[in-house]
């Protein structure tokens, strides 16, 4: 058993074992990260692995939480929600992706902030439809049940959403080890080559982007179960920039990169509340120095090393050889 193993069941054990011992707003702030997680899970593949450049996920998370508010009020139950939510974000994923064809890194950038505020616009003005900046109190329906089991309660349902993250991490796990995920790290290495090689290049662009803002969606559906109210303010830009930040912190590209961006975007601002009013700024500088040293995030750190040793090796490997040309001439 390799150490990457070790440290993921050592972690799954302390997620299952220490939420008992908080307090509710302990569990909520776990059940909050796993939310985020979830969602730049499906930002990595786009961000991380598919190579493109997207400022819009919070669209999709808002997508969601409002597709299963709105539905939740009319009566339907949030299992007809998840889906419906998740279906709807996969197709307006495809169609966000065709700018993408046309435009690439900060112009793309541009284009999806845009389509963010656009459907933040909507949330905001259509109180009809979202209940606008008044938003939508969904507390009276309660949350679902699972197999006749009750997940009202905080921690019932904070094991709900970690049960969520796992499915859905062991999901895009094994599609990042198909075919298909190659395709989408030889789209972001080399997008000529990977045409050159056969990979439809237009489809699994557009495919990356679905399959992002349908993840960005579920995340969404058990936002608004969690929080159970839904107003316009955490699907802003600003959102869809934290969680970007969040990719690049944990490390785009890497697996489990999502799981340290989301705890150093949800769960390190709360561990700098000793800091007062100056939290924010404290967090902001920590990022910023984070940026310079590591600029592939986090995970990075093993392969750095990694690459630092190896370069030792072969600087030795080349002085032991060029000493023993010198001792045979």
């Amino acid at each position: 058993m390799n150490r990457s193993t070790l440290f993921g069941i050592a972690g799954l054990v302390l997620l299952l074992a220490v939420p008992p011992f908080l307090k509710n707003y302990g569990i909520y702030l776990f059940s909050y990260w796993l939310v985020f997680v979830i969602a730049t899970m499906g930002l990595n593949l786009t961000v991380g692995y598919a190579g493109q450049k997207s400022l819009g996920h919070a669209a999709f998370f808002g997508i969601g939480a409002y597709t299963v508010a709105i539905l939740a009020k009319a009566g339907f139950s949030f299992w007809l929600g998840l889906p419906i939510a998740a279906v709807g974000c996969f197709f307006i994923g495809i169609g966000l992706g065709f700018p993408a064809l046309r435009v690439q890194t900060i112009y793309l950038a541009f284009a999806t902030l845009g389509f963010n505020t656009a459907v933040w616009l909507v949330m905001r003005n259509e109180e009809w439809l979202t209940g606008g900046t008044f938003g939508m109190d969904i507390s009276a329906y309660g949350r679902p049940s699972l197999f006749g089991l009750s997940l009202e309660k905080n921690l019932s349902f904070y094991y709900f959403i970690l049960g969520m993250t796992l499915l859905l991490a062991g999901l895009l796990w094994g599609l990042l080890r198909s075919p298909w995920g190659k395709a989408f790290t030889a789209l972001r290495d080399n997008p000529i080559r990977a045409e050159s090689l056969g990979v439809n290049v237009q489809s699994y662009t557009l495919l990356s982007f679905a399959i992002g803002a349908t993840y960005a969606g579920i995340a969404g559906a058990l936002f608004a179960h969690l929080v159970q109210f839904i107003e316009p303010a955490p699907f802003a830009v600003g959102t869809s920039i934290m969680m970007y930040l969040m990719v690049v912190v944990g490390g785009p590209g890497y697996f489990l990169g999502p799981v340290l961006g989301a705890a150093v975007g949800v769960l390190l601002p709360e561990w700098l509340r000793f800091a007062q009013a100056w939290y924010l700024f404290v967090f902001g500088i920590m990022v910023v120095v984070l940026m310079l040293w590591l600029p592939d995030g986090l995970l990075s750190i093993p392969d750095r090393i990694r690459a630092r040793r190896l370069a030792r090796e072969a600087s030795a490997a080349r002085q032991s050889a060029a000493r023993a040309v010198g001792v045979q001439s």
